[in-house]
């Protein structure tokens, strides 16, 4: 029988196995900051100035300043508005930041949240010359500044060659959250055995709402509002994993921050939510599933 993906065999969500609920929790929360490093001499990644005279210059000053004020301004008022509520998250971090950005990384090192790969610096793996290298430099750096192993990866623009999954399982990693097909994990198949495929988002994601789309300020809050009420119908057959995935420099302003924070009160409220990072999200499908990835094995 074909299959229409590569890594993680068709299923549709209400042909999936029902599975225990995290620590009783059916809705999984799972906040994620991408910490990146845009190069100064080199194009910007994203843009919120337009070009001048149609030709993208180098230096970028404006649109390198507008993601720098993300690291300056944005990750300590994030960190402090999580840290008010006994939250952690997980750092999507380019591995350059624990050199170029070195304070902020020490702060979210201190604050308990998760390092997860995501690259050197703000480029695709599409455009390494070596991805097993560029991969190996990132989780040596990132583990030689927390000490601990680095589990889970996001490729820099979710970008894969054909062999990404395959070199990152090599390298130890036991989740990816390039392929978020599902609100739940699922496994990903790999030359070297079975790999998690953790849910990541682009409807909970500041980079499309804002910086592509458009939206207003309160967008983010907006979709929340109106996604609740049908994961509540959902979840009585399976948990359900909501992850909001956010940029310092588009949800760090203070008018995006403000309801950054009307969102996790919204969540802390209810009695069937629980916040994580990406390693415990791991560790719980794992163990609710029970098979160790025999479908893709």
């Amino acid at each position: 029988m074909p299959d229409s993906n590569p890594r993680i065999p068709f299923e549709m969500m209400t042909e999936r196995k029902p599975i225990a609920p995290l620590n009783g929790k059916s809705l999984i929360v799972h906040v994620v900051l991408n910490v990146e490093y845009w190069p100064f001499d080199q194009a910007m990644p994203r843009t919120v100035m337009p070009a001048p005279h149609g030709q993208s210059p180098v230096p970028d000053v404006g649109n390198f300043a507008w993601a720098e004020y993300g690291v300056r301004v944005g990750v300590p008022r994030i960190l402090g508005i999580l840290s008010d509520r006994g939250l952690k998250a997980s750092a999507f971090i380019n591995a350059y930041c624990c050199d170029i950005y070195p304070s902020a990384s020490e702060a979210m090192l201190k604050a308990g949240w998760e390092f997860v790969g995501h690259g050197w610096i703000q480029r695709s793996l599409l455009r390494e010359d070596d991805e097993t290298a560029v991969i190996q430099q990132c989780l040596e750096r990132l583990e030689s500044f927390t000490g601990e192993k680095v589990r889970g990866w996001l490729g820099p623009g979710i970008g894969e060659t054909f062999d990404t999954p395959d070199v990152l399982k090599a390298q130890g990693i036991d989740w990816l959250a390039d392929f978020y097909v599902d609100d739940l994990p699922c496994w990903m198949r790999t030359k070297h055995g079975p790999l998690v495929g953790l849910p990541y988002t682009v409807e909970f994601n500041d980079s499309p709402i804002t910086a592509v789309e458009k939206h207003s300020s309160d967008e983010m809050f907006r979709r929340l509002e109106s996604t609740l009420p049908v994961f509540e119908r959902e979840m009585e057959h399976n948990p359900k994993v909501l992850t909001i995935a956010l940029h310092p420099h588009l949800t760090g302003p203070a008018h995006r921050a403000y309801y950054l924070e009307k969102m996790l009160d919204l969540l802390l409220a209810r009695d069937d939510t629980v916040f994580v990072t990406g390693s415990e999200i791991c560790d719980w499908f794992i163990d609710a599933d029970g098979t160790n990835g025999a479908a893709v094995a």
